[in-house]
């Protein structure tokens, strides 16, 4: 086990400067301070049995690390504020807990995160939250064991308890609906494959497909960046546009999102077809600035951050009574909402789908 004097060694300074780091009794320089954190993390360094136990007098504090509260670049009026829906969702789940949830933002630097953690660690919190603001993969320094960890919207290859959108349900759902309607040319523009929705989402598009034995077809799926600053609108209108002059053109267009969605209204505006009459919009969030405001209303499936943030605050508080059994991630999905930018197709469609569906069952 590492010790004091290996971290002073590691770090280049002196064991009092060490010590003056971790009780935070003495001048350090930033860099100093840094070089030592940097030393224990790479030691595993497990502070003494004296901080231990001071660390076992229950503080009542939960350290919460997000970007939700600084200002980003990206067009948050357009795209919403998830990581703050899910912060909320946290601090409602932790009301009557009896603790205190302290928040510290990262101001957009990823580079801040190893420091928050130990700036949280000398206030003895009884666990931390780490909030991504979509979902990906992040990579955080170890804590000590008795220190729970609980991620939102993010996953790790540690297989840290984890809260996530499960992105392939909702998807699943949404075309379950929209084939339930009598629809049985689907188009999805899905997000880019490098992420992990833009990965996941064409699974659930397929499973839907697989399940109402219709065939997919991948001239009907296709990955767009489209909020890219100059090309971005250009790729998705040339998208569409290929995939309206099909032999046989999809009646409905799922997008990757809400913004994609709000997007494509304004892309067939422009090639004068009109929405549902002649092609139906579906998106993705449910983001209600967007989908309750466009003209027709938007269908869309909830991706349901705040009860996202609410299984997040639950299952951290369950890891700290040491009462948590549950294994992998927990897989948050929320309902689809059916608005006016998709028409019901005939009866007898929606008739044979069900019967369909009962005979696969």
């Amino acid at each position: 086990m590492a010790t004091i004097y290996d971290v002073a060694r590691l770090a280049g300074v002196s064991p009092k400067t060490v010590s003056r780091v971790l009780n935070a009794d003495g001048p350090v320089g930033e860099k100093t301070r840094e070089a030592v954190e940097k030393a224990m993390r790479e030691l595993g360094y497990v502070r003494s049995n004296a901080a231990r136990m001071m660390r076992a007098q229950k503080s009542g504090i939960i350290g919460l690390i997000t970007g939700a509260i600084s200002t980003r670049n990206q067009p948050s009026i357009q795209q919403g504020l998830p990581d703050l829906f899910i912060v909320q969702g946290i601090q409602r789940a932790l009301e009557s807990s009896g603790t205190t949830l302290m928040i510290a933002d990262t101001a957009g630097r990823n580079e801040r995160v190893p420091h928050l953690i130990d700036t949280f660690l000398s206030h003895r919190v009884e666990g931390l939250i780490y909030v991504a603001e979509y979902h990906q993969e992040v990579s955080l320094p170890a804590l000590p064991d008795d220190t729970p960890l609980v991620l939102a919207n993010c996953f790790d290859s540690r297989g840290t308890p984890a809260v996530l959108p499960d992105d392939r349900r909702l998807q699943a759902d949404l075309v379950r609906r929209l084939i339930a309607a009598g629809h049985r040319r689907i188009a999805f523009l899905a997000l880019r494959p490098d992420m992990v929705a833009g990965r996941l989402r064409p699974f659930g598009y397929r499973d839907a497909l697989a399940e109402a034995g219709l065939p997919f077809d991948p001239l009907l799926l296709a990955h767009v960046d489209f909020d890219q600053a100059e090309i971005g609108p250009q790729v998705l209108w040339d998208t569409i546009d290929r995939m309206l002059r099909l032999d046989s053109p999809p009646t409905v267009l799922c997008c990757g999102n809400d913004q994609m969605a709000m997007m494509v209204y304004g892309i067939l505006r422009s090639m004068g077809r009109k929405v549902p009459d002649e092609i139906g919009v579906a998106g993705f969030d449910n983001y209600r600035v967007i989908a309750e405001t466009l003209y027709p209303p938007l269908t869309t499936v909830e991706l349901p951050y705040t009860a996202i943030g609410a299984r997040t605050g639950e299952r951290l508080l369950q890891l700290i009574a040491g009462e948590s059994r549950e294994a992998g991630p927990t897989l948050v999905a929320g309902p689809v909402y059916w608005r006016a930018s998709v028409n019901e197709r005939r009866p007898e469609n929606v008739l044979a789908f069900r019967n369909l569906r009962e005979e696969n069952e």
